[in-house]
């Protein structure tokens, strides 16, 4: 779906619906009233339901039949089988970024995690560097097809990332993770770089599920 224009009311309602999905501040299960929310976000109707319906193109928001709109049910099943696709998608291009990567985009990918690792302490900007290095390496892979699905997923995966994150170990573990990663496409070493990006996806499939189970939130 085309980005709305950043400027816009409905970019704005978006942005603030999406963080309070994310950071949990709407549970999953609860429902959307428009009246009450346009209200407590002191906007108009209109605005409010743009937002809505991009949410759920996104699949952060779920219609359902009778008109209403709730954030979806964590369900344990999806989780798995999302990570389990990002952890394919993530090795294929991992192998791939061995065979294209430049001296440029070594670089590249180095001071990425540079700055990861002066940020690990800070959750925020941690994954947003994470985030960026997955990208780089999508990009620098090539396969244009690998990189769509992984766009796609990503925004899926955000909505997860929450339950990881803000565990120091678990942040300090993802930097280790991407220092071999990045170490393994420099060498060259296709095997051991797709190795290590499933294996760093899976270890997040399983911390995610094990969050979750443990929050007392529900998962089908």
């Amino acid at each position: 779906m085309a980005e709305q224009p950043r400027n816009t009311g409905a970019h704005l309602v978006y942005c603030e619906l999406k963080r309070r999905i994310l950071s949990l501040e709407l549970k999953p299960g609860e429902r959307i009233y428009e009246p009450a929310m346009a209200t407590a976000l002191q906007v108009s109707r209109t605005p409010l339901r743009e937002a809505i319906r991009r949410l759920v193109s996104e699949s952060l928001l779920e219609q359902q039949p009778t008109g209403g709109v709730l954030v979806p049910a964590l369900d344990e099943k999806v989780i798995s089988e999302l990570y389990d696709v990002r952890a394919a998608l993530e090795s294929l291009m991992a192998r791939e970024a061995c065979a294209n990567a430049t001296a440029a985009d070594l670089e590249e990918l180095r001071g990425i995690l540079a700055r990861n690792a002066a940020m690990v302490e800070f959750a925020d900007e941690a994954m947003k560097y994470g985030v960026a290095l997955h990208a780089a390496i999508a990009r620098i892979a090539g396969n244009s097809w690998a990189q769509r699905f992984h766009e796609q997923i990503a925004s899926q995966v955000e909505r997860y990332r929450y339950f990881t994150n803000n565990a120091p170990e678990r942040r300090d573990e993802a930097l280790s993770n991407h220092r071999l990663l990045v170490e393994a496409i420099a060498s060259k070493d296709a095997e051991k770089a797709a190795k290590v990006a499933f294996d760093h996806v899976i270890g997040a499939r399983d911390e995610t599920l094990r969050v979750i189970s443990s929050s007392g939130l529900v998962v089908e």
